[in-house]
């Protein structure tokens, strides 16, 4: 059984990652939630998963992490997700606080003691960037970073980078940089993974977990319609899904650089091939990858009712 922390900014790919994660409790061991400026403001994604944790009614810690990147200043996209961060659902606010230490506390203390713990990172690579700078002898303890980022052929926040690099490029560097092993899943392997918009009909009629999903993909999927697609990515699913089922991926292995500046480069994720810890999923199987979270949505119908 794998070891795992979520570092988020929830957001509704995000919440789909962590929903897949806990319909497989068997295989993932979730020990909490570390959130980081990104989509929205610290405050703003803090809030949005402790409003699924009452929901759901289950109680993992969610610990705060950093509300700036290291060098800019913070750049949410309310176009993608609102003004909450995860508009669409109606949730209550919720009763549950944030745990009083900080993130980077909380990694300090978990890999003190436990060993090769797996950080599926879905936001901008802040926390990781200060906690590998300013307490590198953690590396040890960390099995792998599988993150949602980088892009290889374009991006989607300027013409190369994608937006989880190009918020905090200086973090990324770092963290591309210390040594950890790395598993990158950038732009083009999640929009091969993605959900074709009337498949998510599926979840209208659902159970309790499905009408959460339901309204989180009625406004997520409104992105996409806008611009006649048919499918929509649904980004920070993918790294959950590879640590499920690895087998439905194509990858390459070798070493990722990141461009710290430049009007149409700065995040720009540069990949080659050969000698180095990083891989990169390059392709994956849509209805495989489908087929996961479907079963996994249903499963936590009848957990969660």
């Amino acid at each position: 059984m794998r070891k795992i922390v979520f570092d988020t900014d929830p957001g509704h790919d995000d919440i789909m990652a962590i929903l897949t994660a806990l319909a497989h409790s068997d295989e993932l061991e979730l020990f909490g939630f570390a959130t980081v400026a990104g989509n929205q403001t610290l405050d703003k994604v803090t809030n949005n998963i402790l409003k699924v944790e009452e929901y759901l009614k289950i109680n993992y810690p969610v610990y705060k992490g950093l509300d700036r990147p290291l060098v800019k200043q913070p750049q949410p996209q309310p176009a993608a997700h609102g003004e909450s961060g995860m508009d669409g659902p109606v949730l209550a606010d919720p009763e549950k606080k944030a745990e009083p230490i900080s993130a980077i506390d909380f990694y300090c203390e978990l890999l003190k003691n436990n060993d090769k713990v797996t950080i599926i990172a879905l936001a901008p690579l802040t926390n990781l960037g200060v906690l590998l700078r300013d307490h590198p002898e953690v590396k040890e303890h960390i099995e792998e970073i599988v993150l949602m980022g980088g892009a290889l052929n374009g991006g989607n926040i300027n013409k190369y980078a994608e937006f989880n690099i190009w918020h905090d490029p200086e973090a990324a560097k770092i963290v591309f940089d210390s040594g950890v092993p790395v598993t990158m899943a950038p732009l083009e392997v999640c929009y091969a993974g993605g959900i074709l918009l009337k498949e998510t009909e599926r979840f209208e009629e659902g159970g309790y977990v499905s009408s959460l999903v339901w309204d989180l993909f009625d406004f997520y999927c409104e992105y996409a319609r806008k611009r006649n697609w048919d499918k929509t990515a649904v980004f920070d699913l993918i790294p959950v899904l590879y640590l499920l089922k690895p087998e439905i991926f194509t990858c390459k292995e070798g070493k990722i650089d990141v461009i710290l500046d430049g009007e149409d480069t700065q995040g720009q994720t540069l990949f080659e091939e050969g000698e180095g810890n990083h891989k990169v999923l390059l392709d994956t199987d849509r209805e495989a990858c489908m087929k996961i979270f479907f079963e996994a949505i249903d499963s936590l119908d009848q957990k969660y009712r």
